[in-house]
């Protein structure tokens, strides 16, 4: 409890953080289809907001060492309530994805300030707990914003997007307010792509495929969602049992991960991600609740991809090498999620709904080739790192998870 209390101002502005950005997504989507933008400029909003989530990773580790940790939260902070409340100034898909821009830069920026306090703040004993409060609050306020879809979607635009900043700017209030001392700050993580080749070209294969996956289904979905007759408040719904599978998969997988070769849980999980797209396609026929348990199986066999990705990977690389091997993997994360929602949108406008889900099929299936082909090329090493679950939040999450991999307890 005494953690929890000492923590709570982080935690606090990250559930701000998560009940503002992962609200902006969908109602981007909705509003933006109920004033007349394309499929694919919805999608190109999307895969804007990745363009800015990758130069926040980036730029935020520089900017706290010019400015320290507050400074660079509140300047981050400012940008993305910037980017919301501008919304309802210029109606234009163009300036949207600009706006989003900032937002995503925001959402990359205020991760990496919050997982740097925690980085230097947490010892040994208590970094488990606290990465666990951070998983859930995290998690948990994720999923409360795709409920508030529907209650936004139901109001006046600007009254939405009012609501939105309003916790965009609350969540600097906890930070600004703490007595806590700011961290020395930490070096930057030196982003080294091949690294993570180098390591498992499968993780990457399948961290691509991840980001293929959520960043389709959080940034289209709600375009899929209205296409096969979902109301706003459903779409909030739809999104949420989305997150709850992958929330769930993640001890279960985990444990498989943990006790057999992780190239055979990969593959599985694509396989069984095939069956979730098949079954998502198939649901639209038979009721919202049908559609909703879709979105459910969805998830729970998608989301956990990434983290078991990031697993195999570490198992071989060196202990000096993890924080830059995750930095390397969220960064082909962040290539995935940019070509993703441009894509998906553009082919659901050309073939209709059902055409986002074949496609996310195809990349499984591609993967499954892949994997096979990749564990004829070599052996799983022996010596392995624990499963852990990877949050895709910023560049710096590798010096957060980097002792935990090694504890084998």
């Amino acid at each position: 409890m005494r953690m929890v209390i000492s923590f709570a101002a982080l935690f606090s502005s990250v559930a701000l953080l998560q009940l503002s950005s992962g609200g902006v997504g969908p109602l981007d989507a909705l509003t933006g289809l109920e004033l007349g933008f394309s499929q694919a400029e919805v999608g190109f909003l999307g895969s804007a907001h990745f363009i800015g989530f990758f130069i926040g990773c980036w730029w935020a580790p520089r900017l706290m060492g010019s400015v320290g940790h507050s400074r660079a939260f509140a300047t981050f902070t400012a940008m993305g309530a910037i980017g919301l409340a501008a919304h309802v100034v210029v109606i234009d898909p163009y300036a949207w994805a600009f706006f989003r821009i900032g937002s995503g830069i925001c959402v990359a920026g205020c991760y990496t300030v919050i997982e740097a306090w925690l980085q230097a703040k947490v010892t040994n004993e208590t970094r488990g707990r606290a990465m666990a409060t951070y998983r859930i609050a995290d998690t948990g306020a994720s999923f409360v914003a795709q409920f508030m879809i529907g209650a936004l979607a139901s109001v006046e635009t600007y009254i939405a997007y009012n609501i939105l900043t309003i916790l965009c700017s609350a969540s600097l209030l906890p930070l600004a307010l703490t007595r806590v001392p700011q961290p020395v700050t930490p070096k930057a993580t030196r982003l080294r792509p091949s690294l993570a080749w180098a390591c498992s070209p499968l993780a990457v294969a399948a961290v691509l495929v991840a980001a293929l996956s959520s960043a389709s289904f959080r940034m289209v979905g709600p375009i899929y969602g209205q296409e096969v007759g979902l109301t706003a408040a459903q779409i909030g719904s739809f999104l949420a049992a989305f997150v709850a599978g992958g929330a769930l998969a993640q001890y279960p997988v985990g444990w498989l991960a943990d006790k057999y070769d992780r190239r055979w849980v990969m593959i599985w999980l694509s396989v069984a991600a095939i069956i979730a797209c098949a079954v998502t396609v198939a649901s639209s026929g038979f009721g919202t609740f049908a559609v909703l348990s879709a979105a459910f199986l969805f998830g729970l066999t998608t989301f956990p991809i990434y983290s078991v990705a990031a697993a195999h990977a570490h198992d071989f690389a060196t202990s000096d090498q993890r924080v830059e091997l995750s930095a390397a993997l969220m960064f082909f994360f962040a290539v995935g999620a940019i070509a993703a929602p441009f894509t998906t949108s553009t082919l659901i406008g050309y073939f209709g709904p059902s055409a986002m889900f074949y496609f996310i099929a195809l990349g499984h299936l591609l993967l499954v080739v892949f994997g096979l082909r990749r564990m004829r090329v070599r052996q799983s090493p022996e010596d392995r790192t624990r499963y852990i679950y990877s949050p895709r939040t910023s560049f710096g999450i590798g010096r957060l998870l980097g002792r935990s991999r090694e504890d084998k307890d």
